[in-house]
This record gives C-alpha cells, sequence and structure tokens, in this order.
C-alpha cells in the first residue's frame, strides 16, 4: 500500500509522523532545531552551555566550527609531492628557506611556495645569424647548447633568468670565436675547432656569473655563405673536396707502389750480393788454374803455348759462322762461309769438303799467323804474371 493511500486516515503511513505529538499536519523537521541541537552539542565540548538557546551561543560555536573545518582544509592544502628527477626550492615569505628532496612534502600553506625544478633534463639553446670572418668574409652560422641543472639555487637566483644568460653568452662566444677564424675554416675543415673554442669560450664567460648550470654538449648545426655568393662558395668547396679526394688517393698508390718497390729493391740487392760472390769465385778459380798452369807453362812453353792458342781459337770461332783467313805472303784472303756450309749441310746438299792439301796449307797459314801475332804478347803477359805472383 502507497504511503499516501486512506487508510486509518493516513496515520500509518505519514513518513514524518511524530509519534509523539500524533498531529497529522506535522511538516518535515525544521532546520534551525536541527542546528540548535548540533550547535549545544558542540558548545558543550567547547565549554558553552548546551541548554542556551541564544544567538550569541550559536554563533561561537558556529565560528569554532568553521576555524576547525579552515585549519583541517589549511593543513591537508599543504601536502605536496617532489618528483625524482626534480628538487623543490622552498620560499617562506618569498626567502628562500630549504631544498625539498624528492618525495611526499609538506609546507605552510599562504606561508612557503615551492619551485619545482628538473635537474636531470637535458635542456637546449640556440644562437644563429650573420657574422663576419676574420678575412672579412661574412658567414650564417646556426649553434646549439645543450645543458642541465646544477644546482637550483643558483639557477633561480644567481641572476634573472639563467636561460636567456645562456643564450646571450652563447651567441657572444659564437661571435667571437667565428670572427677569429676564417672563412674556410668555419665553412669545411676547421668547424670542429670551432665548435670546441665555442664551447671553451662559452664556460669561461658563464663561471663568473655562478648560473648553476652545466654545458653538456655544443653542436654546429650549419654554417654556409649568403645566398647571393653561395654556387661560387659551392664551386670552391667542391674543389676542395676534390684536392682532399686526390690525395687519399696518392696515398693509397703511395701504400700500394711502397712494397712492391722496396720488393724490387731487396731482389736486385740480392741479385747483386749473388753476382758479386759469383764474379769473386770465377776470379779466384781463374787465379787458382792460372797458378797450376803456370809450371806447366815454363816447363813446356811451346805445347802449352799451342794448347791455349787452339782452346781460345775454339772458343772464338765456335760463336762465329764466317772465318777470314789472311794467307801470308799473298793478297788474297781465304773465307770460310761457316752458315751458309751448315745451312747446305741441313737443306740436303751434298757440302764440298776440303781436300788434305787444303787442310795442310790451313794448319800451315794458322799456324804461321798464330806465331807472329800471338808469340809475342802471350809470352809477355805470361811472363809479368809469373813476376807479380812470385
Amino acid at each position: 500500500m502507497a504511503w499516501n493511500e486512506p487508510g486509518n486516515n493516513g496515520n500509518d503511513n505519514d513518513p514524518w509522523k511524530n509519534k509523539n505529538r500524533g498531529g497529522r499536519d506535522q511538516g518535515p523537521p525544521d532546520l534551525d532545531e536541527v542546528f540548535r541541537k548540533f550547535s549545544n552539542k558542540f558548545g558543550g565540548l567547547f565549554g558553552g552551555k548546551s541548554g542556551g538557546g541564544g544567538n550569541g551561543g550559536i554563533g561561537g560555536a558556529g565560528i569554532t566550527f568553521v576555524l576547525l573545518i579552515a585549519a583541517v582544509v589549511w593543513a591537508l592544502s599543504g601536502i605536496y609531492t617532489v618528483k625524482e628527477a626534480e628538487r623543490g626550492i622552498v620560499l617562506q615569505f618569498g626567502k628562500f628557506d630549504r631544498i625539498a628532496e624528492p618525495g611526499l612534502r609538506w609546507k605552510m600553506t599562504f606561508i612557503e611556495r615551492v619551485i619545482p625544478i628538473n635537474i636531470e633534463a637535458v635542456r637546449s639553446l640556440s644562437a644563429s645569424g650573420f657574422m663576419l670572418t676574420e678575412d672579412e668574409n661574412v658567414v650564417s652560422v646556426e649553434f646549439e647548447v645543450q645543458y642541465r641543472v646544477m644546482d637550483p639555487t643558483l639557477y633561480k637566483f644567481s641572476v634573472t633568468d639563467a636561460d636567456h644568460s645562456l643564450q646571450q653568452s652563447l651567441d657572444s662566444a659564437l661571435r667571437y670565436v667565428v670572427g677569429h677564424s676564417r672563412m674556410d675554416q668555419v665553412l669545411t675543415t676547421g668547424r670542429e675547432l670551432v665548435r670546441q673554442r665555442t664551447w671553451d669560450e662559452l664556460n669561461k664567460i658563464i663561471e663568473p656569473y655562478n648560473l648553476g648550470i652545466l654545458v653538456t654538449d655544443v653542436n654546429f648545426k650549419d654554417s654556409r655563405p649568403p645566398s647571393e655568393v653561395k654556387d661560387a662558395f659551392d664551386d670552391a668547396i667542391a674543389a676542395q673536396e676534390d684536392e682532399e679526394r686526390f690525395i687519399r688517393e696518392a696515398e693509397a698508390y703511395a701504400r700500394e707502389i711502397e712494397p712492391s718497390a722496396r720488393g724490387r729493391v731487396t731482389r736486385m740487392t740480392q741479385e747483386a750480393e749473388g753476382y758479386r760472390e759469383r764474379i769473386t769465385l770465377e776470379a779466384q778459380g781463374e787465379v787458382a788454374r792460372f797458378e797450376k798452369l803456370l809450371p806447366e807453362y815454363f816447363a813446356a812453353k811451346e805445347v802449352t803455348r799451342q794448347r791455349l792458342y787452339i782452346d781460345a781459337m775454339e772458343e772464338v770461332l765456335g760463336r762465329s759462322t764466317k772465318v777470314l783467313v789472311d794467307v801470308e805472303g799473298s793478297n788474297n784472303m781465304m773465307y770460310l762461309p761457316l752458315d751458309k756450309i751448315m745451312n747446305q749441310s741441313s737443306g740436303g746438299t751434298p757440302m764440298t769438303l776440303p781436300n788434305q792439301n787444303d787442310i795442310n796449307q790451313l794448319r800451315k797459314t794458322l799456324g804461321q799467323s798464330r806465331n807472329s801475332t800471338v808469340n809475342s804478347s802471350n809470352d809477355r803477359y805470361t811472363q809479368d804474371r809469373f813476376n807479380s805472383g812470385r
């Protein structure tokens, strides 16, 4: 049955029924009555009169309650968290008080203020612009610096704006280094040197200011000439690159040729040493053979002389294809074409051999010629050799 249906005059279903009074037209409870009871209870806790119904008692208890709630809210509002990568700068009435470490922390609201500073993040700043070089040329340079906060207190309070101060210092250091460098160094070969000098100069500038930051890296992003002369500089850079390429190719060729040259030198040296040893041994052998032959010569000069002559002529004529024989007492000269004789012999043509008289005449002629031309010189040479040996 619904609460507002008729039955027993509606007394059984009235949710706001007051059992003590039993009134049928009783409405919802009075809010003033609720607050009065509540304030009486708190008034008894804080020394007030619980039965008082005056306005003063209700106002004092309300103020106390409000203050208590405000104190709880104020205490809870002071709880904050410092992240692992951060450090909190705690200011008390605007003055530095302490550094808050990572974790759950508490501060006095309206009295203290916390400024979190990230000390692990790598920050970056850039500087760029047209700059004048030492040789009075203009280049466009772009630089970037990376840094971290090392001391939060110095970073926040040593200067008005540490980031802006660092950027100004970077621009000053870069212009100083570029102004003391030649254009070729800035554009091509000296980029690493310019980068390192800029880094050193930047550290020198920021050191007296105690910015509380650490420069971790300096990057040379770009350097180029003005657009009006870009084509000419591109040609110059291409020529420099070709020069470096040619130098590297020459060095590679030198490294390739040098070992083979050294090998040839070693081989020629060994061949020369071998030739020297061979000639020395041959000379020693000739000397030994001559020393053994000399006593035989003095014992039988004629026989030894003829033997030497025959051996020499055999060696000489063995390498010759033509022989000319001058006959003593005659204007005729005998010519023996040995090459043609050998060709006729190999071709199947019968070769005409000299008869015995011709052979005897040839021997006689050769003997006379040998006696007239070789005898005197041979004796003189042999005697001088023997005297020097003795």
